[in-house]
């Protein structure tokens, strides 16, 4: 799962009414909203036809890469530049780590044994495992009754998704298992990053490169040591790695900015919910994947449970005056971190 907050720039000069109209196709919020959850939707079926011709770690470094390159190029174009401070750099080498380098590399060995859509599902336990985080008062959320009750249905999906009552015949422990580890770890990767790095000055688009570039440095050293070069290249897998990094990697963070920038940070963090629908739609469209009835009736509990855990109960506190401005509402432990993005 990744979800970034980013601040709202200042609005442009207005469109004049010829443009108006394409402007609203090309660029409506809901447009790029649509296109973000498809490009991430989709990154469960890329990692699986990346794993047909390469390691889990050279798919996770390919994806790195080609990342990075957009994200670099965005901020060659932005003339922007990379973050300062031996600081900053500690934190996002930890941040690397959480939300790209590890998770990125479980959710592609997990595809090794169990289908796109079980991965897809399991992506979608982010926020319950956020919630799980803040009972044991690693988070600064603090649990209310609605939101407790919402982990409880969130746990009861996830039993129904593995078919618990079948004694969870048919399933690889391995593959599933390593999936949830991955989805645990953004949880604790946007909580570390909400902790560290949101003062420290530098714009969401170079943490992002950043970041990103630094996980990419992370599976260049260890990719070499876990596997040996492909005797042969297939087209399709390198397509498949090429698009979940130039596109679900890269682009999608980009678009993911706007969007945060615009609609906000809570608006922007229902394309979580939209993810394992088409990751689910995908594997079975196109990969031949066999769904079960458990499968999408567990997957709509858990994402009834997930967005249980993001409610927010409001404060009884007087209106501010004019003079003093509201105080912005903190991002939900399953959105990104409001400096630093994820992804799925």
């Amino acid at each position: 799962m990744s979800h970034a907050a980013a601040s709202a720039a200042p609005p442009g000069p207005s469109p004049s009414p010829a443009r108006r109209p394409l402007r609203a196709l090309l660029l409506d919020w809901r447009v790029r909203f649509g296109v973000l959850a498809l490009i991430w939707g989709f990154s469960f079926l890329f990692i699986k036809v990346g794993t047909e011709g390469f390691a889990p770690f050279q798919v996770t470094f390919g994806r790195l890469l080609f990342g990075t390159a957009v994200l670099a190029v965005a901020l060659v174009v932005k003339r922007d530049r990379l973050p300062r401070g031996a600081r900053t750099w500690g934190h996002l080498t930890v941040a690397a780590f959480l939300l790209n380098a590890l998770p990125f590399s479980l959710f592609a060995y997990a595809e090794l044994t169990i289908p796109s859509t079980l991965a897809g599902i399991c992506n979608a336990t982010t926020p319950l495992w956020g919630m799980v985080l803040s009972l044991v008062a690693l988070s600064e959320d603090r649990p209310t009754r609605v939101r407790a009750a919402g982990l409880g249905i969130g746990f009861i999906g996830v039993l129904t998704v593995l078919g618990a009552w079948q004694g969870f015949s048919g399933l690889d422990v391995t593959g599933t298992a390593l999936a949830l580890l991955a989805s645990f770890s953004y949880a604790v990767g946007w909580i570390y990053v909400r902790r560290t790095l949101s003062g420290t000055g530098a714009s969401h688009l170079s943490l992002a490169t950043g970041q990103v570039g630094v996980a990419t440095l992370q599976l260049a050293l260890v990719t070499p040591f876990f596997t040996t070069l492909p005797e042969s290249v297939e087209l399709l897998p390198l397509l498949a790695v090429i698009a979940l990094g130039a596109l679900g990697t890269g682009y999608a963070m980009l678009l993911q900015y706007g969007v945060v920038a615009e609609v906000g940070p809570t608006t922007a963090s229902m394309v979580t919910y939209f993810i394992p629908v088409i990751a689910t739609a995908a594997g079975v469209a196109f990969l031949g994947e066999h769904l079960a009835w458990n499968t999408p009736v567990g997957a709509a509990v858990v994402l009834l449970g997930a967005a249980l855990t993001q409610t927010r109960t409001s404060p009884r506190t007087p209106a501010p005056s004019r003079a003093t401005p509201a105080p912005a509402p903190a991002p939900a432990p399953a959105e990104a971190p409001r400096k630093t993005p994820a992804r799925t």
